[in-house]
């Protein structure tokens, strides 16, 4: 509030608070914007803070929003293997194994030739023999060199195996054929790691069975609300006749 002049006063004394003039400088979120404030920050000179110059005090706070993934945004796995949403389908049209577990995300064959990251298949096939469990009955060649607490396991087993001379294709094969089998005594998976998916539209089979397996998989800060570029009106370059600016 600025110092009141003689006829500021005199208005304040008949009419009382209404004659107040007094501004809000709050700094606000801009328009459209909105989230929950998760952590405030002040930063000072007197705490030996780097602040710009003619700053004496900084005042940041974070705001976090929450967004639901939509056509486009940019996901990731852990070996390279990124890719945008191509289109978000409801749960009942998911193609479905045959104990109706439906799948969560579908990824283009084309991207494993492409980049040739092989580490994406060995993390579906080994997620899928964590997720389940295994048993290993006798005492089969490929499993000779596996140590003796590993001969079997339980569900969703924590399990790791080095980069590097760790699983074998023998070995990762015989462990998909000892997973152990669902609520329904049926095993989903074979020694190939594949299973037989249903068309979540029409029930139908695909014509060949699919590579089905957990692996982890990642939300990119790419997301497509951020990338959108219009403009309504305004100049067009004088060479290609494209609209200049917009965002």
């Amino acid at each position: 509030e600025t110092e009141l002049t003689p006829e500021e006063r005199l208005l304040r004394a008949i009419f009382g608070e209404k004659a107040r003039e007094v501004r809000d400088t709050s700094l606000k979120v801009p328009h459209g914007e909105s989230g929950k404030v998760i952590g405030i920050r002040v930063f000072s000179r007197e705490d030996d803070d780097e602040l710009p110059a003619g700053v004496n005090e900084l005042v940041r706070v974070y705001v976090a929003q929450k967004r639901k993934i939509s056509d486009g945004d940019k996901l990731a796995g852990r070996h390279g293997n990124k890719g945008v949403i191509g289109k978000i389908l409801p749960v009942e049209d998911m193609p479905f194994l045959p104990d109706g577990t439906p799948v969560d995300i579908i990824l283009n064959t084309h991207g494993v030739p492409r980049r040739m990251n092989i580490g994406q298949i060995l993390e579906t096939h080994l997620g899928w023999v964590a997720k389940s469990g295994w048993n290993i009955e006798g005492s089969p060649e490929w499993a000779a060199g596996l140590p003796k607490e590993l001969q079997s396991a339980e569900p969703n087993a924590i399990v790791s195996t080095p980069v590097f001379d760790g699983a074998r294709e023998a070995e990762l094969q015989g462990l998909l054929s000892c997973t152990l089998p669902n609520r329904d005594n049926e095993v989903m998976v074979d020694g190939d790691g594949k299973a037989v998916l249903f068309d979540g539209r029409s029930g139908d089979p695909f014509p060949y069975p699919v590579t089905v397996g957990f692996m982890y998989i990642m939300k990119l800060h790419h997301l497509v609300d951020d990338k959108i570029h219009a403009r309504s009106t305004g100049p067009y370059s004088m060479i290609t006749q494209q609209p200049l600016g917009g965002k």
